[in-house]
């Protein structure tokens, strides 16, 4: 079981949260400061970090895997669990250089619905993708 420390925005105030990823059962388990806890199982630890998201929508998770625009493909998925996935970029090929950690911080872009991650998912396989 890995533990990964988190940063989650609730009520208004800057928390620290935990995943305890389970790779044998692809389960996370969101532990929150006030005891909360729950688990979420899934195909890859990204849709199941989607889940968390979706269910909690009065939390922010400041976590590239709540990025509009960040996405695994199915090759990532299946490598790493869904672990790694790539920061697209409308019209560019993405490169192993695209490539994050969804649980690495950040506080951009952010998102807690998984289907505006799909709709941009989509925009980005239609766009006209220039090679670099």
């Amino acid at each position: 079981m890995e533990r990964v420390e988190i940063v989650i925005i609730r009520n208004g105030e800057r928390q620290s949260a935990e995943f305890l990823c389970d790779t044998k059962n692809v389960t996370i388990t969101f532990v929150m400061l006030d005891g909360y806890t729950k688990s979420y199982s899934g195909s890859d630890f990204y849709n199941c970090f989607g889940d968390v998201r979706q269910e909690h929508q009065d939390i922010s998770f400041l976590c590239k895997g709540a990025m509009i625009n960040v996405h695994p493909s199915s090759m990532s998925s299946q490598m790493t669990q869904g672990v790694k996935a790539y920061e697209l970029t409308l019209g560019k090929c993405a490169t192993r250089d695209d490539i994050v950690n969804i649980f690495d911080y950040e506080e951009k872009n952010l998102t807690n619905d998984p289907e505006v991650q799909k709709k941009f998912f989509m925009q980005w396989i239609e766009s006209d993708i220039i090679e670099s």
